[in-house]
């Protein structure tokens, strides 16, 4: 049997401050909770956020995370994270690619946000 990649992990430090940022200001279904922290989308793969009790995991938060989470229609998107006070830190930019975001969770964690449609 082949291995399957279940899930990627992001560590905060307030696991109830980042359900409600993952859950909503990103919109992503919240599938599973408990000691180890959340799950969210119906994956695999699963993006679990779990507490940094550890100093392994303490010197992973608020780092850039290497995720780029697709999202159609990114400018209204964008828009709504704008509303919730979400912080960009690269405010949605076309290229040849599409358009691209760049913004942090409230512990500065860094994801990317792509849609390739770009609208005319």
């Amino acid at each position: 049997m082949e291995p399957v990649l279940h899930s990627l992990a992001i560590f905060v430090t307030d696991i109830e401050r980042a359900k409600r940022f993952y859950r909503d200001d990103l919109r992503l279904p919240l599938t599973r909770e408990g000691s180890f922290g959340a799950e969210f989308l119906d994956g695999p793969p699963h993006l679990g956020v779990h507490p940094a009790v550890h100093p392994d995991a303490k010197a992973l938060v608020g780092r850039h995370t290497g995720l780029t989470l697709r999202v159609e229609g990114i400018l209204d998107f964008c828009e709504h994270l704008h509303e919730r006070g979400v912080t960009f830190l690269q405010e949605p930019t076309k290229s040849s690619f599409g358009i691209m975001a760049m913004i942090a969770d409230p512990d500065g964690n860094i994801f990317a946000l792509w849609d390739d449609h770009i609208p005319e």
